[in-house]
């Protein structure tokens, strides 16, 4: 079974509704007591960090997601808003997150990019906002299985003006590239965070999914 943490921040039910789709239980969960009993949890979010922080914080799920990940040892994905809580600070806000992975959350800065990026159609705009092709950080990691097989160029859908940084190379999972390259996805242990979107990414998100319920 999976857990699906609603926080209030943003709605949940693409992510339900995939999850079903590719054939797995799932429930919606809001309380300490739930998060404390879930066998594998999925954290999404959307919005400004200091909401996010401030909405885990009244619900009182902040330390019983960080006692379900560090004593006892449950699976957590976050996505989005709900990956960049993973690490402690953000040059959004002020409050503290989870902390449960080395790094800073910053804002796309495109200084240094070719000046023919920063005007026309084409241009680079924030927020970072639509597919974008992802490389692999590690030769083989299980969450990942079954990706490339579905096309040479994995690509995943993104919406998000901030993203991760000094995240230390053992837990880069993904990169991505836009103005210059960027971790999109981290991996310490038990916890997995993506800065797109699985829900909206079609057969890769799916995938995915499909890994984190299977092989997790």
């Amino acid at each position: 079974m999976i857990s699906v943490i609603d926080c209030q921040m943003g709605n949940i039910g693409s992510v339900v509704n995939i999850i079903k789709h590719i054939g797995h239980p799932v429930q919606v969960i809001s309380t300490k007591e739930e998060v404390l009993k879930a066998e594998k949890l999925i954290f999404p979010g959307v919005g400004h960090w200091d909401n996010g922080v401030k909405k885990l914080n009244e619900s009182g799920l902040k330390p019983a997601i960080i006692e379900a990940v560090t004593e006892r040892k449950t699976p957590l994905m976050g996505i989005c808003l709900g990956m960049q809580l993973l690490f402690k600070t953000s040059d959004e806000g002020e409050q503290e997150g989870l902390g449960l992975v080395p790094g800073h959350v910053k804002k796309f800065n495109f200084n240094g990019v070719a000046p023919s990026l920063l005007t026309g159609p084409g241009r680079l705009r924030i927020p970072h906002m639509g597919w974008n092709v992802v490389q692999p950080c590690k030769e083989h990691a299980p969450i990942l299985d079954g990706l490339k097989a579905l096309d040479d160029e994995t690509r995943f859908y993104f919406v998000h003006s901030y993203h991760a940084s000094d995240v230390p190379e053992a837990y880069q999972l993904l990169t991505c590239h836009y103005g210059d390259d960027f971790v999109c996805a981290v991996h310490k242990e038990n916890v997995w965070g993506f800065q797109f979107h699985p829900e909206k990414s079609h057969k890769f998100g799916m995938q995915l999914l499909k890994n984190f319920a299977e092989s997790i």
